[in-house]
């Protein structure tokens, strides 16, 4: 009897318990109905670097026509660089790029994002003078210079599929630009150069503060999950780009920096202020890279050199440190005054 009893009552106590779970769990669906957080506008995907906004630009949705095949590839390409032409593609005859760099890297959004030197229009801007070579050069041209300095690699065969592929991609995003291919977002966004020599201190401050979530503390990023390519890539050390890339300019890269950086910031929303993006500018270019040979050969004028590439023959007698770090102020007046030249980066 005894037993029945205590069978029963601990019978009655875990029915009550289920009883009272089973009413918290219907309230806090009903909480949960209630602030609407199972619609769908709540759950928006993880933003990336590879995926335009505008679908008139995601190569991914096209059709596999022959046509299009091309253009896929050049796109796969274009996100994926060193799958195909990089150091581990495990085809030697197909390695091309020093590093582990994407095109997608620099040109975000699949080269769409505005002020991250998108690509739309790119190709009906060339013909081109190029004030490095100081001439008059072709698309093939301008992708061969970043293989060799953002890629720390070598030319591609003008003739080669990957070639022919970039150029179709940059093409088929360049279908809606006007004849002259002039956009708005193309290049960098301008910033206030501040009239003074980059504060290292400070680059290093703004370095942890706001980069090392993505790019690590020894500024060498992240890959992404079983990919060749840098989710976030490299910002120094072997895997980036070399000295001789225009990224490499103090200048340059703050602009890039403030209308990018860090991740999910736009042109519109900046976070940093000018004179963070340029400490933290200074910062990165003084860290330790690969060196392009022959950089002495770049831009045969000296006088069209910017005035923060940070390699020398200058046309002028500034110290090395100061092209690198600043102040630029009075190399920009001294252009202008002896030259009648206007420089901006």
């Amino acid at each position: 009897m005894k037993d029945e009893t205590t069978y029963l009552l601990k019978t009655l106590i875990r029915q009550i318990y289920l009883c009272c779970g089973g009413m918290v769990l219907v309230s806090l669906i009903t909480l949960l109905l209630y602030f609407n957080v199972f619609s769908q506008d709540n759950f928006q995907p993880a933003e990336t670097t590879s995926t335009p906004s505008d679908p008139e630009y995601d190569a991914t949705r096209l059709n596999d026509s022959e046509e299009n095949k091309i253009i896929k590839y050049g796109h796969e390409l274009f996100v994926n660089t060193p799958k195909y032409i990089g150091p581990d593609n495990g085809k030697q005859e197909f390695i091309f790029t020093g590093n582990r760099l994407a095109c997608n890297n620099c040109h975000l959004y699949s080269g769409t994002k505005p002020f991250s030197a998108s690509l739309i229009g790119i190709v009906n801007r060339f013909p081109q003078f190029r004030a490095r070579e100081n001439k008059i050069g072709t698309i093939e041209e301008r992708i061969n210079g970043c293989m060799e300095r953002s890629m720390n690699g070598k030319p591609l065969p003008l003739d080669g599929n990957a070639m022919k592929a970039f150029v179709q991609y940059l093409t088929w995003l360049s279908r809606f630009a006007p004849k002259d291919g002039e956009i708005e977002g193309q290049g960098f966004v301008k910033i206030e150069i501040p009239n003074r020599k980059v504060d290292l201190a400070n680059g290093e401050r703004v370095f942890k503060m706001t980069c090392v979530e993505c790019h690590g503390l020894d500024g060498q990023g992240k890959k992404a999950s079983g990919s060749f390519a840098y989710e976030y890539p490299p910002l120094w050390g072997p895997d980036s780009f070399n000295n001789g890339a225009g990224m490499n300019r103090a200048i340059t890269a703050a602009q890039f920096i403030k209308a990018n950086m860090p991740f999910g910031t736009t042109f519109d929303a900046p976070l940093l202020t000018d004179e963070e993006a340029y400490d933290v500018a200074g910062y990165i270019t003084q860290q330790k890279r690969p060196i392009k040979a022959h950089t002495e050969k770049d831009f045969p004028d000296l006088k069209k050199k910017p005035v923060s590439t940070p390699y020398p023959p200058y046309a002028d007698l500034f110290p090395l440190e100061q092209h690198q770090l600043g102040p630029f102020q009075p190399i920009i007046n001294y252009y202008k005054q002896k030259y009648n030249t206007t420089k901006t980066k």
